[in-house]
């Protein structure tokens, strides 16, 4: 077999993923969106920029060390959706940009509000994600990301597309409705934009901006929950009634090609239903969830820490990453999970949320038998096929093993 060496952005396109990993980006500059979010944008220099290629709609894991409530070092991670469309320059570098809302006890959010300055380095991943548009390409995303750099390649066709966000789920979204109306003059745009008052809109000024620039073809539907607006239908909570309403109203539900939902489980899990009542296909539905930001499991990139007893059952756990295998013992007791035992032996295999919802820690089992607690994030075909969330799966057999590098 001929092995022809390939760059990150051409191995992308050729498999529509990425080996996950980290590298140190340089802040360029923090603006500050509303009270409690701002955006930030790292410079990607030209050396680093095939790693950082990615579409509409993906997101970064971001690493730093910060203070327990012990006060003891401890590293964290948190995912973040790119809020802005792909750009390069004339130089090859490029930039990604990425929106921090402060949760109430979110450590690195809090942290990144407060104390996050231009000239600050983080660890960033590779950019990844399945929350992307697949209209017109039948789920090849690799032609997305060969074209990533020309919008008029992105949409493929004209389309007719709602996304439905709430709060900073705003931020994967607006990139991915910039991109698509650039890219055909008959492609509509609808956005449902869920928040407690004006105040806390994030890209108020950008969403009306793209508004001025694409006035018959972008419809924006503000709803507030805790302000009165002029539309009942716009005033309240997304609830079954008001969902439904704005389906029969505000938006031709049966003439939509694509639906992107980001935002809170309840909200997302109330729109796939509704959608799905209205005979609206799976595949055309495409929805991505915050995370709890508080991920107890695994800890730091270590692992929760694990001491195989002998005199005890265990699971043979094996996996193989960048080509290497690894081969770790689990006491079958401690129902640890498949990530958590890698990571003992292995502090480069990848995640990000550890639970369940951004995807980073995607595996194959290639033998013996899983249970999968929590999956956000992987689609029926990738579990056909028999592909898991590591941080979610614990093993059912004495011996598991799965494969990173597919």
């Amino acid at each position: 077999m001929t092995v022809v060496r390939q760059t990150a952005a051409e191995t992308a396109a050729a498999t529509g993923r990425r080996r996950a990993s980290f590298h140190p980006l340089t802040v360029d500059e923090v603006r500050r969106l509303t009270d409690d979010a701002i955006e930030v944008k790292f410079g990607v220099p030209a050396g680093l920029s095939g790693q950082f290629d990615y579409l509409p709609g993906q997101y970064v894991a971001l690493r730093t060390t910060l203070p327990d409530e012990q006060g003891e070092p401890h590293e964290i991670r948190r995912s973040y959706s790119i809020c802005a469309e792909p750009r390069s320059f004339a130089d090859g570098s490029s930039e990604i940009r990425v929106a921090i809302k402060k949760d109430l006890g979110g450590l690195f959010s809090t942290w990144a509000n407060a104390e996050l300055k231009s000239g600050d380095v983080l660890d960033v991943m590779s950019p990844m994600g399945a929350f992307v548009s697949k209209h017109g390409r039948d789920g090849k995303e690799q032609n997305l990301m060969n074209s990533m750099n020309h919008p008029e390649d992105l949409a493929g066709e004209p389309g007719s597309f709602v996304a439905i966000a709430a709060g900073s789920g705003i931020t994967p979204v607006i990139a991915i409705a910039r991109t698509l109306l650039a890219a055909h003059p008959d492609t509509r745009f609808d956005l449902v934009y869920a928040n407690k008052a004006a105040m806390d809109v994030m890209f108020l000024e950008e969403l009306a901006d793209l508004k001025d620039k694409y006035p018959s073809r972008l419809a924006l539907h503000h709803v507030l929950s805790r302000e009165q607006r002029i539309a009942p239908l716009l005033s309240g909570r997304i609830d079954a009634g008001k969902l439904q309403a704005l389906l029969g109203t505000a938006i031709q539900a049966d003439q939509v090609d694509e639906w992107f939902l980001c935002g809170p489980f309840e909200l997302v899990q109330l729109c796939r239903d509704t959608l799905a009542a209205r005979g609206v296909k799976p595949e055309h539905i495409r929805f991505e969830l915050f995370t709890s930001g508080k991920p107890d499991r695994p800890e730091g990139n270590i692992g929760r820490p694990v001491v195989p007893d002998e005199s005890k059952e265990t699971y043979k756990i094996t996996f193989k990453l960048d080509g290497l295998q690894g081969e770790v013992a689990s006491p079958t007791h401690a129902r640890e999970s498949i990530l958590n035992a890698a990571l003992r032996v292995r502090p480069d295999v990848p995640f990000a949320c550890a639970g369940g919802v951004c995807g980073t820690c995607r595996a194959k089992v290639v033998a013996g038998a899983v249970t999968m607690d929590e999956n956000y994030a992987l689609e029926q075909d990738e579990l056909d096929k028999g592909y898991v969330l590591t941080c979610q799966s614990h093993p059912t057999t004495p011996e598991v093993s799965v494969d990173f590098d597919v």
